[in-house]
């Protein structure tokens, strides 16, 4: 059969025989500036929201509050746990990034940027070179503010990865969709 006719239909499959398995969107909610966005995003395509962070924030019905221990990696750790292929993470926190990749999800920044399997090794040695250079009170300036162009460079990386999330969760063996677990 050729290889056109075999996609199309697979496509065809994947519409009429959904997946199983929920999208979830995780969102490492320490001073992230787009829960806003998601929690109208994950309305619209009916994907289970989480906020995880170490103390109570007011999320909108039906998005979920995950409160995690205090610590510096708790909300990280949470998530690194509950990570399924075709889960989407909203961080900024790159060690985080590698562990939902390693795990089969997806990685975004609030700024819009796609952490990848091809990427994530770079960012991980630029990240530790700069740490590096604070240690000896090197001043390396902070992050530009956050702008109108990042918020909408965020909608589209969001909207390409929650493409690439359904892929995912199409393809993914039959399984019963399981709940993170809460605290």
């Amino acid at each position: 059969m050729p290889a056109h006719i075999e996609q199309f239909l697979m496509d065809v499959w994947r519409v009429t025989h959904p997946s199983p398995l929920p999208l979830r969107i995780f969102i490492d909610a320490d001073a992230c500036p787009v829960k806003d966005e998601v929690y109208r995003v994950g309305l619209r395509v009916k994907a289970e929201v989480w906020v995880v962070a170490n103390s109570y924030l007011r999320v909108p019905p039906p998005a979920k509050m995950q409160v995690v221990d205090a610590g510096p990696d708790a909300a990280d750790d949470w998530i690194a746990e509950q990570t399924k292929p075709g889960d989407i993470i909203i961080t900024a926190d790159i060690p985080l990034a590698d562990r939902v990749l390693k795990a089969g999800g997806l990685a975004l920044s609030a700024k819009g940027e796609a952490f990848t399997t091809a990427s994530i090794g770079s960012a991980l040695a630029q990240r530790s070179l700069m740490e590096h250079l604070r240690s000896f009170g090197e001043v390396t300036g902070g992050p530009k503010p956050f702008s109108q162009a990042d918020r909408s460079r965020f909608l589209s990386a969001l909207d390409t990865a929650l493409h690439k999330a359904n892929r995912l969760r199409a393809a993914a063996p039959a399984a019963a969709p399981s709940q993170p677990a809460t605290r």
